[in-house]
């Protein structure tokens, strides 16, 4: 009886460190396309390219009106969004169309469901507004049918324009997110907000040193604790009435333990944890219309479908239950300042 020899195999310990260097290597380059850093490993989020307004006014390009304009939004991206829920809140969903794009694992990009503009994806319709368009194609974008271009693809001016341009075609037009007497206060929340939270969660998601990871964990988690102290005496950020600090913060929040608890490593606390973050969560959710901008299913398969670098297998959770979104959150009870 012959003895059956044995194949030569890569010793354990070389495999380990092949496949290690190979996976970090691709990583990076990866990180690289999708998250830009600094020379420490920070994520560094790039600038929205197209800045024009709504407005009304003879020399205004983009008028207000109604049918005129869509918004391209991607039901996963807390940027999007922040544009649907003021709509709501509003009431403009007559008045302004909304597309809806996905992502694409294997194209790296936003694709359409159906042909828009004669284009199959979101980098042919911003090279449709821009001809020789090199930039990044993000969502959302307030696109103007008349002119075929886009008017604006930076979410805090939208919010702005839905909020005080459209009133006379709005079904609720008393309702200013943006009053002038809280406009400083306002922006000072979101100045905080931005740095800290809003992009603070993508900052520990996207960080490519400890260093990097550490600085925005910390730094994230210091202004959460700020944000809920304030909130033991403050219905909203700003008083007793919704602002668009609340619906800047609210997009983040409501994504908080879906994903960035998990897959950005944003793990020292869940939201649901927070005796007045968790509360305030659950207000903003169960105000009128809010709730049917909140795509669960679609936020999870856009994070942990397509962010490959960070979820290499793809496999998607079941969890986590919000049901918890329901329950009273008697903030209505906190007395007025």
């Amino acid at each position: 009886m012959k003895t059956q020899k044995k194949g030569k195999s890569l010793p354990p310990k070389l495999i380990i460190s092949l496949g290690k260097f190979v996976w970090t290597t691709m990583w990076q380059i990866m990180m690289s396309q999708i998250a830009p850093r600094n020379q420490t490993g920070e994520y560094i989020r790039p600038s929205s390219q197209f800045r024009n307004f709504v407005k009304t006014g003879e020399d205004s390009r983009y008028q207000p009106a109604a049918g005129r304009y869509t918004l391209y939004v991607g039901l996963g991206c807390p940027w999007a969004h922040r544009t649907l829920v003021v709509r709501a809140l509003k009431g403009l969903e007559d008045t302004i169309s909304v597309s809806i794009v996905a992502p694409s694992a294997s194209s790296g990009g936003w694709v359409f469901k159906t042909p828009e503009e004669g284009c199959q994806t979101l980098p042919e319709l911003y090279a449709l507004a821009e001809p020789g368009y090199t930039g990044r194609s993000t969502v959302p974008v307030l696109w103007d049918k008349q002119t075929k271009t886009i008017v604006n693809n930076e979410s805090a001016d939208i919010i702005v324009m839905l909020n005080s341009e459209f009133n006379e075609f709005a079904s609720n037009p008393s309702l200013n997110l943006y009053p002038e007497e809280l406009k400083e206060k306002i922006d000072w929340w979101n100045e905080k907000i931005y740095a800290n939270v809003n992009n603070g969660v993508y900052r520990c998601g996207f960080a490519q040193t400890q260093e990097a990871y550490h600085k925005a964990c910390d730094e994230l988690f210091t202004t959460l604790d700020e944000i809920d102290t304030v909130l033991a005496n403050s219905r909203y950020l700003c008083g007793d009435s919704i602002t668009l600090a609340d619906v800047r913060l609210f997009t983040t929040l409501f994504r908080f333990d879906i994903v960035y608890y998990s897959l950005f490593k944003c793990n020292r606390r869940r939201i649901q944890d927070y005796e007045n973050l968790g509360a305030y969560l659950r207000d903003l959710y169960q105000l009128k219309d809010v709730a049917s901008t909140c795509d669960l299913e679609s936020i999870k398969q856009d994070y942990y479908g397509n962010l490959f670098p960070l979820n290499p297998g793809g496999i998607i959770p079941s969890g986590p239950d919000m049901a918890y979104l329901l329950k009273a959150s008697d903030r209505h009870n906190i007395s007025k300042l």
